[in-house]
């Protein structure tokens, strides 16, 4: 059986979780699209582990945890993230197996990323400067370098000698790199032309390690369907950061949605038999975009982002603080429906249990009138919250095991949010460790 893990809204759901969680129940764990700009947390008897490249099933020594051709792949931080966040913790090297047709995200992505922020200045997307939209421009571009270039001297030597032509000049006559000063290490860095000799033996310096990780993902897949083997797509960000259907241009440089597993990690569509999409029972968001629902008062956000996630709302890649608001059910809904979710796992549900009354965004309000539909981004802009509130619960329900433990507001707050998004509500999340769970 295959089944997805996705974000119902902009990330930031607790999926690291849920996936920790269930890959401990699967033979394959996938990471089928982006790139290390964010990351899961996960918390085991390991400790708590921020993965960001790394699929969730890295500490379980019977899951093949797999990296698909959908990845943005930074080798450096795929290596270092394994050696700090895994072996040196005392686990076993987990089984990894990395695509051969995926794409490297290369040194001049981050410089490239973080000069467009520049540039924008006040106008800038928030990007975690982590070089994903240079990535995925390149690849869009055919300007890409692919694993399996690697290992092929005069082919790579080629590729990136042209790379490097078309990059500096948009270095020279875009950023005007040559005529910027540099005043310390970092900025001689970002102001420098692109070496293709430099990037070759930066390449190559991963050769060896990465050799008996890499294989043909989509072969390899096919033959674990065929086998009957369970399979866990992971997915990374959530609906509202998708390309093409999230808030644009505030968004991912690739696509979130479960059915994307398809083309990232070669999976035939028809054998997807369960999207499981993550809610967090507030909302949260890192960086730029329209977010309805955001809590505009300093004290009352501030408040909810303290009392948030295992530590805080802060982002696993970036640690800057994420804006927080109540949960909305118009970008909910809209989330599971681009999703095809089949059921929905409610986290964070514990964080609430400080309030008397918990408010819900349950529509918006656009140049005066009530919308129940996700709109456009210039629209989306314009909208108000209808803000409607229900009764809180008022003491802790970490301890709970069971659906009927909760307190009845509660369980009253998760079939709302069912009857709202029209979908199952089949987990809910009520604290940070693997084991605090509910199954419906």
């Amino acid at each position: 059986m295959v089944r997805a893990i996705v974000g119902g809204c902009w990330g930031d759901e607790g999926k690291g979780k849920i996936t920790d969680m269930l890959g401990a129940q699967s033979d394959i764990v996938v990471r089928f699209q982006g790139g290390a700009n964010a990351g899961h947390t996960i918390i085991n008897e390991y400790g708590r582990s921020a993965l960001h490249l790394l699929p969730s099933g890295v500490f379980n020594p019977h899951v093949t945890n797999v990296i698909g051709m959908g990845v943005a792949l930074d080798l450096g931080k795929l290596f270092r993230e394994l050696d700090a966040e895994v072996l040196s913790k005392g686990v076993t090297m987990p089984r990894l197996l990395i695509s051969d047709r995926a794409h490297v995200l290369m040194p001049y992505h981050i410089q490239f990323d973080t000069l467009e922020e520049m540039r924008l200045a006040d106008k800038a997307y928030g990007s975690t400067k982590s070089g994903i939209a240079p990535f995925y421009s390149d690849k869009t571009m055919k300007k890409g370098i692919q694993v399996c270039e690697i290992f092929h001297d005069e082919l790579l030597r080629e590729h990136l000698k042209e790379i490097a032509a078309f990059r500096n000049a948009q270095l020279v006559d875009l950023y005007h790199v040559n005529e910027r000063k540099a005043r310390n290490d970092e900025e001689k860095k970002l102001f420098s032309l692109i070496d293709p000799e430099e990037m070759y033996r930066y390449l190559v310096s991963f050769r060896e390690r990465l050799r008996p990780l890499v294989g043909d993902v989509a072969a390899f897949l096919h033959q674990a369907i065929a086998e009957d083997k369970r399979i866990l797509l992971e997915g990374q960000l959530g609906s509202l950061k998708d390309t093409d259907n999230g808030i644009y241009p505030m968004v991912t440089s690739s696509s979130p949605l479960a059915g994307f597993a398809c083309v990232g990690a070669g999976i035939p569509p028809y054998e997807i038999k369960q999207v499981i999409t993550v809610l967090k029972a507030y909302s949260s968001a890192v960086g730029a975009g329209a977010f309805v629902s955001e809590l505009l008062d300093p004290v009352q956000a501030d408040e909810l982002r303290r009392r948030g996630g295992d530590k805080g709302e802060f982002g696993a890649t970036t640690g800057r603080p994420r804006r927080v608001g109540w949960f909305d059910v118009v970008a909910a809904r809209y989330g599971c429906m681009l999703q095809g979710a089949t059921d929905v796992a409610l986290t964070n549900i514990d964080v609430l249990s400080y309030l008397d009354e918990i408010p819900v965004c349950t529509a918006y309000e656009l140049d005066g009138q009530r919308i129940d539909r996700f709109p456009v981004t210039p629209l989306l802009e314009h909208c108000k919250p209808v803000i409607e509130t229900l009764p809180g619960w008022k003491c802790d329900i970490s301890g709970a095991k069971s659906f009927e433990e909760l307190p009845e507001n509660a369980r009253r707050y998760v079939e709302f949010i069912e009857k709202s998004v029209g979908v199952p509500v089949t987990m809910v999340s009520n604290g940070p460790a693997r084991e605090s769970i509910i199954y419906r």
